[in-house]
């Protein structure tokens, strides 16, 4: 039962061949069986799930209907649901339960959606590889000696272990995509803006945006009609129409124009990676879609200035940890100042140090012009590339990762190997442009790769129509690690 997309458990669903009460039950049951090696979840919210799907029952034996009546999904835990604990994975928030649902999990609920808890990713979503949650690590299902990637880690691996029919990530800088790539689902980061960020924590407000992570490319277009919106919560939520993205998924490729940038095929890119990768642009050829060769040669700087302006950021936004308004305070203090700092030493972990600390020195009166003013001017650069390479085709196609899932442990020591692991993903985010990761192949250790395609801004019905596209024609989606 559990090894549904949302389409066909929708289905079975409406046809009352299964009920939701009997879905939920199955996965809590996967749950039990795999997510000691697994280590995806974080809280279970079994007890609200099970109601939500008894009045799911309810509702379709009413002959009422809605786009995720009785659909079970996992939720990443800096997403705010109320009344449930929104740890970040981190101690500083240890025993935050929040006391208001962030927008997308209000829309989840008018759509009937059932959740079965919250699952891992690195502190504050900060990491690449889920190694810096506080609690414990999420590990790949395909292989538990490998990463699951991060931050988004713990959806990833829930979707790809099947303990959950769909979940929701954030991406700052690649974390729905790499992580996706790395446990071989698909994952989707929006146009910023597309979805409201209102009940997100944040950790980098220019660049975070929530998006799906699930089985199918067709469970992406569904999820992402659901939470897309303005929201006047939000001021950084646009204002423009949402498609209808599963009505458009469908539609004919031909003619459609795949830009391949050479930067994203240099050196430090694995033989594997690359070749699977380059398979998966054939099939799109295959599909009548045509290549052309596009330059982004800003790309080597993208790294540096997503670190600086990310870490400016993160300084700002984590300052409001202080003991005093939210979550943690340390009971070893015998003043005011030392209760500060104990709380953030006791807190905080230490990539999150290290990152406040990085932002905190390129804000600084002396430094700010040298790397926080020249990492936006870059910033510039790097969204006027991908602007001129749109002029000349309709997606850019390239790897999501330049490495497959590697072990654990094997970065933690070298930050900056870890930061590169990020280098095809993190230029998305700063020019504000929607990404795709969907599956394109195994390594011979079996392994996912995965094939990301970037599109113009609010063109996701592309993107999905494509990622589509390619899932009818290949079966790289519907492998599935042996649990």
């Amino acid at each position: 039962m559990y090894r549904n997309t949302i389409t066909q458990a929708r289905e079975k669903l409406k046809k009352k061949e299964i009920s939701s009460v009997k879905l939920t039950e199955a996965f809590f049951e996967r749950i039990k069986s795999v997510d000691s090696n697994v280590g995806a979840y974080l809280h279970l919210t079994q007890d609200q799930a099970l109601e939500q799907a008894k009045e799911a029952d309810r509702k379709i034996k009413a002959g009422e209907d809605a786009p995720l009546l009785g659909i079970p999904l996992a939720i990443k835990d800096l997403i705010c649901m109320q009344g449930v604990k929104t740890t970040c994975a981190s101690r500083i928030l240890e025993n935050f339960v929040a006391p208001y649902d962030a927008t997308v999990i209000k829309k989840l609920k008018e759509a009937g959606a059932v959740f079965l808890g919250k699952v891992n990713m690195d502190e504050f979503a900060m990491g690449s590889s889920n190694e810096n949650s506080a609690f414990h690590m999420a590990r790949n299902p395909w292989d538990f000696d490998c990463v699951a990637g991060g931050s988004s880690g713990g959806s990833a691996a829930a979707v790809a272990a099947q303990e959950c029919l769909a979940a929701l990530g954030s991406d700052t800088g690649g974390s729905i995509r790499q992580p996706a790539s790395f446990c071989g689902i698909t994952g989707l980061k929006p146009t910023y803006g597309r979805v409201s960020r209102f009940g997100l924590v944040a950790f980098a407000s220019s660049l975070d945006q929530i998006g799906p992570m699930t089985r199918t490319v067709e469970d992406a277009a569904l999820l992402l009609k659901v939470i897309s919106g303005h929201d006047p919560m939000d001021s950084t939520s646009a204002d423009v129409d949402v498609p209808d993205f599963v009505a458009g998924l469908d539609r004919d490729l031909k003619g459609l124009k795949v830009g391949i940038p050479k930067e994203y095929f240099a050196e430090g890119l694995d033989s594997e990676v690359e070749e699977a990768v380059r398979r998966g642009i054939e099939q799109l050829q295959a599909l009548g879609m045509e290549t052309v060769d596009v330059s982004l040669p800003h790309t080597e700087h993208a790294v540096a200035t997503y670190y600086i302006l990310a870490c400016a950021e993160a300084s700002t936004n984590l300052s409001r940890y202080d003991g005093v308004r939210f979550g943690t305070r340390s009971r070893e203090s015998d003043s005011l100042y030392n209760m500060y700092t104990n709380t953030r030493e006791e807190g905080f972990g230490e990539e999150v140090k290290r990152r406040i600390l990085l932002g905190t020195f390129v804000l600084s009166s002396g430094y700010y012009d040298a790397y926080y003013l020249k990492g936006q001017k870059v910033r510039t650069l790097i969204k006027q590339d991908f602007e001129r390479a749109f002029e000349t085709c309709d997606v850019v196609a390239g790897p999501v990762s330049p490495v497959p899932a590697f072990k654990i442990g094997e970065k933690m020591e070298d930050p900056l190997q870890m930061y590169l692991s990020d280098i095809y993903t993190i230029s998305a985010n700063l020019a504000g442009i929607p990404g795709l990761s969907i599956p394109c192949g195994l390594t011979s250790g079996k392994l996912p790769i995965g094939l990301q395609l970037l599109g113009k801004k609010f063109d996701e019905s592309t993107l999905l129509a494509i990622g589509h596209g390619f899932q009818q024609s290949t079966d790289h989606h519907i492998s599935y690690p042996e649990l």
